[in-house]
């Protein structure tokens, strides 16, 4: 397997030139591209045969690059990330300087702090967020890991990081909460 900063680096040039990415998150595999790119993440709906009317989760590397694509960052919402000790999406309203196609007709955008060195240090590299949609054609079973991917997906990705980086990945989605303007919490998923 390659150096795991060589790995960053391919995946890298692939989000910058506007493709798609197949990679191990800290929950499930995702399909990732530039969150800011509305070409790119139209491929991702079009690869998932999903909707674009349902919003897509974004990974950002800490509560600094999440401030930066909200408008307020909530009390409530910095709270729960200091306390958080398993995968956790926060859905924030406001969201700001992203493709509109990864945001909600409300406005609010899903963003998760992954637990995973590898995810952090690429979004980090990247300087803004990348989205992280499972690695399934919408309404089909979320691979777990990577051999479950079905071939038409991988097909699809511009570039596939290496499965060896799977190891870490719980292999279950995260838990995802709704956190309001005025810090109210709403649990969407456990």
């Amino acid at each position: 397997m390659k150096a795991v900063s060589e790995i960053i680096q391919e995946a890298l040039q692939v989000l910058r030139d506007g493709g798609v990415i197949l990679y191990p998150t800290d929950t499930v595999w995702g399909l990732g591209c530039d969150a800011t790119n509305e070409k790119a993440v139209a491929r991702i709906y079009e690869i998932k045969r999903r909707a674009d009317s349902k919003a897509l989760v974004l990974l950002a590397c800490d509560l600094d690059m999440v401030a930066r694509h909200v408008r307020q960052v909530p009390d409530a919402a910095i709270d729960l990330v200091e306390v958080n000790d398993s995968p956790m999406t926060l859905i924030y309203p406001d969201a700001v300087g992203l493709a509109p196609n990864v945001v909600a007709e409300d406005g609010s955008v899903g963003i998760r702090i992954p637990m995973s060195d590898f995810c952090v240090e690429l979004v980090r590299k990247f300087r803004r967020p990348i989205v992280s949609t499972s690695a399934n054609i919408s309404g089909e079973p979320t691979p777990k890991k990577f051999k479950e991917i079905p071939e038409e997906i991988r097909a699809a990705a511009d570039y596939v990081v290496a499965p060896a980086l799977e190891k870490g990945s719980t292999g279950k989605a995260s838990q995802i909460i709704k956190v309001g303007p005025g810090s109210e919490v709403k649990v969407i998923r456990i």
